[in-house]
This record gives C-alpha cells, structure tokens and sequence, in this order.
C-alpha cells in the first residue's frame, strides 16, 4: 500500500481545517444573524426580498399595497413581499440577505367584545358601505369584513388586515335623539331589539331597511357597518301628569277653610277653562305600552320610545282632556253622573286615538279635578245638608236594624240550647244500645269459643288413640318381620345347630392356619417345642363371633 506524500497530507489536512472552519462560521452565522426566538402571544411576519441576483419567474406583486407574495406548492416563494402566511412561537432560522422579519403580537379580543376586520388586500368593490364576505385569508375584495371576530386569540397578518377591538357596546346617536347600537350588543329582559340593515346581504337574502322580526333577549355581535340596533321596552308603563299643591312652611299641605288642597302658582297639572270662565286643574294616569308586534312601527314611525311618550301619550293626555272639559261648566265636574261621563269620554277617546297609532292602553284615567272655591263651596254645602239628611235616616234604619238583630241573637241562643238537649238526648240513646249490642255479642262469642274448644278435644282424643294403634301394628309388623327371617335361616341350613356353626365359621379370618398336633403316649415333650414356636411365631387375630342364634319372643 503506498504512503501518501507529505504534501498530500498538507492538502488533505487544509481541505479538512477549511471544511470545519466553513461548517463552524456558517452555525456561527446562522445562530447569530439568522435567529428568531417568537414568544407566545407573538407571530413573525415575513417579507420576502429575493436573491442578490434575478432568478427567472420570480418577479414582483403587481400592486405592492394591495397583494401579497405567492408561494408554490412546496412553499417557497414566487414574488417579493409580504407573505400571506406567518409563522408562531418557537425558534426560526431566516437568512437577511432574503427575508425581513418582524415580530407581530396576536390579536387578543376579551370577553363582551367583538372586533371589526377591514380587508387591506384584494379588489375595490365600490360598493356603498362596502362590506365583504368571507374568511380571514380567503378575502378577494378590500373592505370591512362582514363576519366579526368574537372572544379569542387570533393570527392576523397587519399587512393584510386591519383590527378594531370594540369594547362592549358601542352607542350612537342621531340629532332627533335616536339611539342605536352595535359591537357587543346586550338585550336584557323586558325588551327587544328593532333591527336596521345598512346593506342587503347576499348571503341571508335580507334587504336593506327596517326589518320586520325583532331580536328577543340575548347578547349578539352587531356589525356597525352592516346593521344598527334599537332597544326598546316592551311592556306597560305609566305616565302620569299631577298638579302641585301648595304647601306651608312645615311641608304639609295648604288648605281652604273647606279643608280641599290649594293649588300652586304653577303650570302643573292639566289646566283649562271651563264653559262658564272657571279655571280648572286637573290630574291624569296613563298606563300604556308597546308590545313587540308593535316595536318595529314604533321605531319606524317615531323613532324611538321617548318621541312616542312625547308626541302622542303626553299630547293627548292634555288635549283630551282640555277639549272634553272645555264643554262643560265648573259645577258639572263635581256632579257624580256629568264627572264619570267626563272621564269615560276622556278614557274612550284616549284609547282609540293610542291604539291607531299602533300602541296598547291598559287604562286611561282623569284622577283629581281642582275647582275653583267659589264654585265648589256652595255646591259643598248643599251636599252636605243633603248628607245630613240621609245620614239621620239612614240612623234610625241602622237602630231598627239593630233591634232585630238582638232579637235574632236571642233566638240564636235559644235554638242553640233545644239542639243540645236533644243532641245530648240522642247520644244516651245511642250508648245505650251499643251497650246492650256489645254485650250481646261477648255472650255470643263465648258459645262459640266453648264450642270450638269441646269440638277440638274430640278431634284431640280420636288422634292419640289412632296413633297408639299405630304404634303398636307397627312394632308387631317389625318384629314378626324378624322371627320370620331366622326362620326363613335355620330351615334353610336345616336345624338351629348347623346356622349357629355357619356363623362362626363366616366369622373366622380368611389367614387363619390349623396346625395337629399328635398328643399320642410318650409324644408330648417331643411335640412341645414346636408347639412353642407355632405359639410365639404366629399371631391368630381374634375377632368375636356372631352372637348364637336365639329365636325371639313373639309379642302377644
């Protein structure tokens, strides 16, 4: 194998030290000029610049404040610019020779806020309010977004969209006092919400204008350039229009000598001339309303609630009254039948005139009539002579009535008595038959206890003496059963002597040995010693013999 020469190792040495020096500068280059460290919260914007020299397909946005840079399918750019797109937190390497990089933070939109997004990117429609459907990113017009942003955190390019936060709800004002709203709009209970389109929309088929359905409580995201919101109170409300009185410097009320309020030096109240040149004052309640039917052509029709109190409850609650009151003379308002025909007319017209206009009347009603004194006075006190009258009359009833009514106390109370001694009567009777009733029963229920109880020893007596019989049939049976078994035993062996032999023998162990030993004349110190061996060597196990066989007694 050949050695390399010593100036190809130098070669090869400076070919490594420039690879590692190359390898080394290009991280040191790259963590120190193309380094970007997003935080949360934060998005990185991307502005293409392009190489430092043309690349062919590779040119410019047409219209460098209405579009932004394309990128291919593998997300490489294709023009200079600002990319659509932007990237999150985390660590990003970018090299500034080709990418401008800038830190932009989130969009945050807080709870009971919307937010508006005006398209900065795309076609000018032209059109009027110049509203625009679609998605963040996917917008071909320029414009404000028709859809609005709720509660979240959001992405958004600022070179391709513009954000405003609306804090809550936003309220506008028009010169006749109109109120109307939008952003985070909140319907409480009790009322609706009349809605104004700006612009028709396409998507909804919904037409410009007043809209014809109102919103019920609830909370919505209103777009101020698309729709415009009235809040209005449904329900009964009352309106009233009192006269002051005069007070004194202790702050209770000045009276006439007759003891009715004076009327203060003011234009409260209601005020008018009677027929006869008499000034009068007087009180009026309204109890009136909008439902939410009615809230649409109210709005439309007025405005909003307070023209509608002013211009027709407040205005004809004074007119009606005034116009009505001018035919009549002063001392026909004190007169019961010309005062409540006063105020039915008053009431009637009241709510016809409200209900063509498209409101609802619950009551309308003239309250307290103020006259003159030097009408009311002499009118007072022929009404009072008149009183006095009826008041004596009617004491001398009220004594009348009194008396009978003693003397229907009176038979009260002795009604009250007959009906308790004869109550109290009908309770002995009735005692006492139950009485006799119970006892008769007792004698009955003890016949019958004596009789059940004679019927149960019998039924006692008969079941002991058939169980004795019983008993004593069945022993018999079990012991004839057992003399006829022996018997059936000894017949079949053939004599008493031949079975009790059987017995033992069926008793002995089956190993037993026999041994004969010859016990003949001069033989038994010969035999002896094996006899000892066969004694000590052996063991015979011993087991008891069946009892002999005895025939039982026969039971008589």
């Amino acid at each position: 194998m050949s050695t390399l020469s010593r100036g190809q190792r130098i070669l090869i040495s400076t070919v490594v030290c420039l690879v590692l020096f190359a390898a080394v500068g290009w991280q040191a280059f790259r963590w120190t000029f193309c380094y970007w460290y997003v935080d949360e919260g934060f998005s990185l914007q991307l502005t293409y610049k392009g190489p430092p020299l043309p690349i062919p397909g590779l040119t410019l946005p047409a219209s460098a404040d209405t579009e932004l840079a394309q990128v291919d399918d593998k997300g490489r750019p294709k023009q200079i610019g600002v990319l659509a797109e932007m990237v999150g937190p985390g660590r990003h390497f970018y090299n500034p020779f080709f990418w401008e990089c800038k830190k932009v933070p989130d969009v945050v939109v807080e709870a009971k806020q919307v937010a508006v997004v005006t398209s900065r990117i795309g076609k000018e429609t032209g059109a009027k309010q110049n509203l625009v459907d679609g998605e963040l990113g996917q917008t071909e017009f320029q414009g404000n977004l028709r859809k609005l942003l709720g509660p979240g955190r959001y992405r958004i390019n600022p070179r391709a969209y513009e954000v405003t936060v609306i804090k809550g709800e936003e309220v506008a004002r028009t010169a006749d006092g109109q109120e109307t709203r939008s952003g985070w709009v909140v319907i409480n209970p009790g009322y609706v919400g009349v809605v104004t389109n700006l612009t028709s929309n396409p998507i909804t088929q919904a037409k410009d204008g007043l809209q014809k359905n109102v919103l019920p409580p609830g909370i919505y995201p209103i777009n101020k350039w698309e729709q415009q919101i009235n809040v209005v109170n449904i329900g009964f409300r009352e309106k009233s229009i009192e006269t002051s009185i005069a007070e004194l410097s202790d702050g209770h009320a000045k009276v006439d000598p007759s003891g009715e309020p004076i009327v203060a030096d003011d234009d409260s109240g209601i005020a008018f001339t009677s027929d006869d040149g008499f000034p009068i004052r007087l009180d009026f309640t309204a109890i009136w309303g909008i439902m939410p039917d009615q809230a649409v052509d109210v709005i439309d029709n007025f405005g909003n609630e307070a023209a509608v109190e002013d211009k027709v409850v407040l205005t004809q609650m004074r007119n009606l009254c005034r116009t009505y009151g001018a035919k009549l003379k002063a001392a026909d308002l004190l007169d019961g039948e010309t005062r409540q025909s006063y105020q039915a007319q008053v009431a009637l017209a009241f709510h016809a005139i409200l209900e063509g206009k498209g409101l609802s009347v619950q009551q309308g009603l003239v309250r307290n009539i103020y006259i003159p004194q030097e009408v009311r006075l002499p009118i007072q006190l022929g009404y009072i002579s008149d009183e006095l009258k009826l008041t004596r009359e009617q004491e001398q009833l009220t004594a009348m009535t009194e008396g009978d009514l003693r003397e229907a106390e009176e038979k009260v109370k002795l009604q009250t008595e007959q009906i308790r001694v004869e109550t109290e009567k009908m309770v002995a009777v009735k005692l006492a038959e139950g009485q006799k009733t119970a006892a008769e029963t007792k004698g009955e229920t003890s016949k019958l206890i004596a009789a059940i109880a004679r019927e149960t020893a019998e039924i006692d007596k008969e079941s002991t003496i058939t169980l004795g019989e019983a008993t004593s049939t069945a022993k018999k049976g079990i012991e004839e059963a057992k003399a006829d078994k022996f018997k059936l035993a000894v017949d079949a062996f053939g004599g008493g002597q031949a079975y009790n032999q059987w017995v033992f023998a069926t008793g002995l162990p089956e190993d037993i040995e026999l041994n004969l030993l010859y016990a003949g004349e001069g033989t038994f110190w010969t035999d002896l010693k094996g006899f000892s061996e066969t004694l000590l060597g052996k063991q015979v196990k011993q087991q008891s013999a069946p009892p002999p066989l005895t025939t039982p007694a026969r039971s008589k």
